[in-house]
């Protein structure tokens, strides 16, 4: 992965699915009764991978916590009930065991985020999370500050990258970003 050099946002032209899952492991001496739950989700996400009509646009894998984005509710819930895919029989093998102890737990949040409500900053760091599956330009002028890039209610890549030049420099004269006026909500 490339470092992206300098302050940039990611634009999008629609809204995300935010889905947040995890594991937790209760009883880490019953390794029989965990282990099958921690091996259910790598052989999800090789499905996903191998179907990009799934509609899952990114995964951040973590230790506790995995975020996953999706296209809509829709295909994340056609997914989660398709009896033909990995989800749906790990998922009832899983409340078959769990019925029986409390060996593993998993959990999950499910956010609806529309289009204009999320706003992202990376400096100089490789494309990742939103801005890994959406277009990426330079923070700067009317993107400089997060109060502004909401404000602006994500607009389309195609006029973000025109609102800021076929260089990607503003097309406003505004100040090089500061510290302290950037780092502001």
């Amino acid at each position: 992965m490339s470092i992206v050099l300098g302050r940039h946002t990611a634009v999008r032209d629609d809204g995300i699915v935010v889905f947040l899952i995890g594991m937790r492991i209760n009883r880490w001496w019953q390794i029989h009764r965990w282990l099958p739950v921690a091996l259910a989700m790598p052989r999800m996400l090789r499905e996903l991978a191998r179907r990009p009509q799934s509609g899952l646009l990114g995964v951040r894998p973590g230790v506790s916590c995995m975020v996953q984005y999706w296209e809509s509710t829709e295909k994340l819930l056609a997914y989660a009930n398709d009896r033909n895919g990995e989800h749906y029989p790990a998922w009832a093998a899983f409340y078959r065991r769990a019925a029986k102890n409390e060996a593993v737990g998993i959990w999950h949040e499910t956010y609806v985020v529309p289009r204009g409500s999320f706003e992202s900053m990376y400096v100089n760091v490789p494309a990742q999370g939103l801005g890994a599956f959406s277009t990426l330009v330079p923070a700067q002028g009317r993107l400089a500050r997060a109060r502004d890039r909401l404000a602006l209610a994500a607009p389309p890549a195609n006029s973000a990258a025109t609102e800021l030049g076929t260089a990607g420099q503003s097309t406003d004269a505004e100040p090089a970003p500061t510290a302290s006026r950037d780092f502001q909500a």
